[in-house]
C-alpha cells in the first residue's frame, strides 16, 4: 500500500445496493470493536481510528459510495490525514504555491530587464519549501502504515475480496 500519492485511493463496483454496502462496511466496523469508529452520512462514510488511538499523523478512509447501476454500488475510497491536518497542508501548498508563482514571475521580469534578479531566490526557496511539505506529508504517512492498514483490513473484511489502492 506504499504510495507516493498525497491521499491514496482506490475504486471499485460492488454488486449491492447502495444501503446494503453501507450497512455492510458499519456491521463490519462494529464488529471488529473498538478498532475503528464509523460516521455515517448519506452516500458517505468515515473510518476513522478511535480517539484515544490517534496520533498527529492518524489516517481517516473516506468513503463515497454512489449507485452505479440497479443492485451496483461504485466505491471510491480515499486515506488521508485527519480533516485539519489536511486543511493545514492544503493551505501551506496554496501560500507556498502562490508566492512561488509570484517570486518566479517577479524574478523572470528582473532579470530581462538587467537588474538583480533577487525574486528567483525567493522562487527557489518556495520550491524548496514546496518539496519539504511533499517529503514531511511522505513522513507522516509511514508513521501512519500500521494505521492506515488496519482501516484497510477493516474495509476489505467489509466487501470479502481484496482492493488495490493506488
Amino acid at each position: 500500500m506504499s504510495s507516493f500519492r498525497l491521499r491514496p485511493r482506490f475504486s471499485h463496483t460492488l454488486d449491492l445496493s447502495m444501503e446494503d454496502m453501507r450497512d455492510k462496511i458499519v456491521r463490519q466496523a462494529l464488529d471488529d470493536g473498538d478498532l475503528c469508529e464509523v460516521k455515517c452520512f448519506p452516500g458517505y462514510l468515515t473510518l476513522r481510528i478511535p480517539e484515544r488511538a490517534q496520533h498527529y499523523w492518524s489516517p481517516q478512509l473516506n468513503l463515497s459510495l454512489e449507485s452505479d447501476a440497479p443492485g451496483q454500488t461504485r466505491v471510491e475510497g480515499t486515506y488521508g490525514p485527519n480533516t485539519s491536518v489536511w486543511s493545514a497542508y492544503l493551505y501551506a501548498y496554496l501560500l507556498v504555491g502562490t508566492a512561488g508563482i509570484f517570486s518566479g514571475i517577479f524574478g523572470a521580469c528582473q532579470w530581462f530587464i538587467g537588474e538583480t534578479a533577487w525574486g528567483l531566490g525567493v522562487f527557489a526557496t518556495m520550491i524548496a519549501l514546496a518539496l519539504g511539505l511533499y517529503i514531511l506529508a511522505q513522513f507522516g504517512q509511514k508513521l501512519a502504515a500500521q494505521q492506515t492498514f488496519l482501516l484497510h483490513r477493516v474495509y476489505e473484511d467489509a466487501v470479502g475480496h481484496a482492493v488495490v489502492v493506488k
